[in-house]
């Protein structure tokens, strides 16, 4: 197999390993060579367990904690950056289950085959196909899972209610489930945390001496011994060194999906290039052409199930990038047009995947909300504006940069670069259909009926006009690699590759084109679960021959591309020496940095105040100033997963060493 790209050695020597049909070793046995011209790497450290995991998602702590469970007496958490939680940290984390602990205080009459049968009419929109083997495994674990949480310490948080006070609530950013089976609650260290399952599981695995995380080291390739079995992994950590994880019983690898590889998603999705990337930039889809390099199956029909929020706000730091948001105007008479100034849905439509396909297909996946101060006002005053008002109101709103405001349509269409006489057309067209009642032809009704979906009715009228860019904004995908029920990887022949595992978002093909609201956190853990059990349960298989996949994903799709621009010469630079500050806008307020420069040389960064998300921006705000101070550059590679805050602290550190130039 392809071995290391490149090895730095104490005499700078080079080695290229490039015989891609031969295997590696796993602890039991030395490694085998195609050629005698082929060197051996050099590793900084070997390390051996039980069970090595890979990815330190709600997949892999779930993984890991769950074989010390059954038997593993040491777990290895092999992790690419600075702290848990993988996709985990960027959402609030809604939970679901069927008969659980909360559903059975509140009351609420639920039933696994009830659970099941909604994930698999939910997958099925728009030509999915669910695996209902998977999706039954699921549904019959998550209630341990569940439990497993309640009983570890989430029974002690506070949960939403709905209007009844029961915590089992329907979640209308997802096809509603038939029964109020989602569980919504925040975690009680903020600052570190975005979602409860993760704090809950980070304290459980931390305090597991059984386990062991290793991080800011990336795994870099599967090694197969002269048996077949897939039971190492070389990994290198930030400093270049190679690290060798060799694991007794099998390596569960959980490191999510491709949400943050605009490429693969463009591959898979007409406009997948376009989605904005919502999720951790660790989502890059490396861990589908790791398992592939010794043989995996990628289910290739799944790889195009890329679900999107059509609420993307785009972030003022990086294009590319994005958050939740809507305005959600539309309820009290706003209306969406695309980039043609054109409407293409209807905007009160109750399912959600009807919406999320659509904005899907426009050009650029970009849609504007327009409306009117009438709509806002009415929006307010039925209780709906929550969202808007948090994102949009006030000139420091962290939506505050896409707001758009004009006297006339003709000016708003100019700001936004749409044709004003399509959006004019478009406007009078709604217009008369509001005064005409009934139904229009996207099936939007005017009448006076009122639901959660339309709270108001407008007209587009009035003397101010406002418009709202919002993206589709993909925060996990679906596709991946093919496993069995037992979270075994399969080869393209479907059988098992012995000692090599998948849960999360890794393994393709089980939800279908939509997951259910809940099943994104409670999946992964569940999942996670299950490898683990069959880990330490399962026989090592023997006689596979570890190859390349005939489908393999090329190497340049996980290439991030880089401008290769210096954000600040240093070179020509003829800095003065002082304290210099600077101000920048920042994740939920501003971010300040001082710089030092002494001697004509940056002596010193320091970031006096921010507002970032300790629990993703901490590894950033801790490392990135000493890195900018040591190489006396601001060209200096970001965090791994803290991709923004790294950004600004470039940016406000860029400004001040342009003042000190002009001073």
């Amino acid at each position: 197999m392809k071995r290391i790209l490149a090895l730095l050695l104490a005499v700078a020597m080079v080695f290229t390993l490039a015989a891609c049909g031969s295997t590696g070793s796993s602890s039991s046995a030395p490694a085998s060579s195609s050629s005698s011209a082929e060197a051996e790497p050099t590793y900084a450290e070997t390390k051996t367990a039980d069970v090595i995991v890979i990815g330190a998602g709600g997949g892999g702590l779930s993984a890991a904690n769950e074989a010390t469970v059954n038997g593993a007496e040491s777990v290895i958490i092999v992790e690419m950056t600075s702290k848990t939680g993988g996709s985990l940290n960027y959402t609030s984390g809604s939970m679901a289950c069927a008969e659980s602990v909360i559903q059975k205080e509140d009351g609420v009459e639920d039933s696994q085959e009830s659970f099941v049968q909604d994930i698999l009419k939910n997958g099925s929109d728009f030509g999915g196909k669910p695996n209902e083997a998977m999706v039954r495994e699921f549904v019959a674990e998550d209630i341990n899972a569940f439990q497993w949480l309640w009983d570890n310490g989430l029974s002690e948080y506070t949960f939403n209610t709905d209007s009844e006070g029961r915590r089992a609530v329907f979640a209308p950013e997802h096809a509603l489930y038939s029964v109020p089976r989602t569980y919504k609650t925040k975690p009680m260290d903020s600052a570190n945390y975005s979602s409860a399952a993760h704090e809950v599981m980070d304290k459980v695995v931390k305090s597991n001496d059984k386990i062991e995380i290793v991080y800011n080291t990336k795994a870099i390739e599967l090694l197969a011994n002269d048996q077949g079995q897939v039971l190492s992994v070389v990994g290198q950590n930030d400093n270049g060194d190679l690290i060798r994880f060799d694991a007794n019983k099998g390596i569960i690898v959980a490191t999510g999906g491709y949400s943050a590889n605009s490429k693969l998603m463009g591959m898979y999705a007409e406009n997948g290039a376009d989605y904005l990337r919502g999720g951790p930039a660790s989502a890059d889809g490396n861990g589908l052409r790791l398992m592939q390099m010794v043989g995996a199956a990628l289910n290739e029909e799944s790889m195009s199930y890329i679900p999107t929020f059509p609420m993307g706000l785009q972030s003022a730091d990086d294009p590319t990038t994005g958050t939740i948001a809507s305005t959600y105007t539309w309820k009290a008479g706003g209306i969406v047009v695309n980039q043609n100034g054109e409407r293409f849905v209807n905007e009160c439509e109750s399912n959600p995947s009807i919406r999320e396909v659509a904005l899907e297909e426009q050009p650029g996946a970009v849609q504007y909300d327009i409306f009117t101060d009438k709509i806002l006002e009415d929006l307010r005053a039925a209780g709906g504006s929550f969202m808007y008002d948090f994102t949009f109101e006030g000139e420091n709103a962290r939506g505050a940069h896409v707001l758009q405001q004009a006297d006339t349509l003709e000016e708003l269409a100019e700001k936004i670069g749409v044709p004003a006489e399509n959006l004019i057309e478009t406007v009078e067209a709604y217009n008369a259909s509001v005064e005409e009642g009934g139904t229009d032809e996207f099936g939007r009704t005017y009448d006076d009926s009122r639901d959660t979906y339309k709270l108001a009715v407008n007209k587009i009228e009035g003397d101010h006009f406002y418009a709202v860019p919002l993206h589709a904004l993909c925060v996990m995908t679906l596709g991946g690699i093919t496993t069995n029920e037992q979270m075994q990887v399969l080869d393209e022949s479907g059988n098992v590759i012995p000692g090599l595992y998948a849960a999360g978002e890794v393994v393709g093909g089980i939800w279908g084109k939509f997951v259910s609201g809940g099943t994104g956190v409670m999946g992964p853990i569940t999942f996670g679960r299950i490898a683990a059990q069959n880990v330490m349960s399962q026989e090592l298989g023997s006689g596979y021959e570890a190859k390349p996949a005939s489908n393999l994903l090329d190497e340049s799709l996980f290439v991030k591309e880089s401008s290769g621009e210096s954000l600040f010469d240093m070179s020509s630079a003829n800095l003065t020496d002082g304290e210099y500050t600077a101000t920048v806008d920042g994740q939920e307020g501003p971010m300040t940095v001082v710089v030092t420069i002494t001697d004509g040389k940056i002596a010193g960064v320091e970031i006096t105040e921010n507002a970032e998300t300790e629990a993703v921006a901490g590894a950033a705000l801790e490392s990135l100033p000493g890195a900018i101070v040591a190489a006396n550059s601001v060209d200096v590679d970001g965090v791994s997963g803290a991709t923004l805050t790294s950004n600004r602290i470039k940016k406000a550190v860029t400004q001040c060493l342009e003042e000190a130039n002009n001073a």
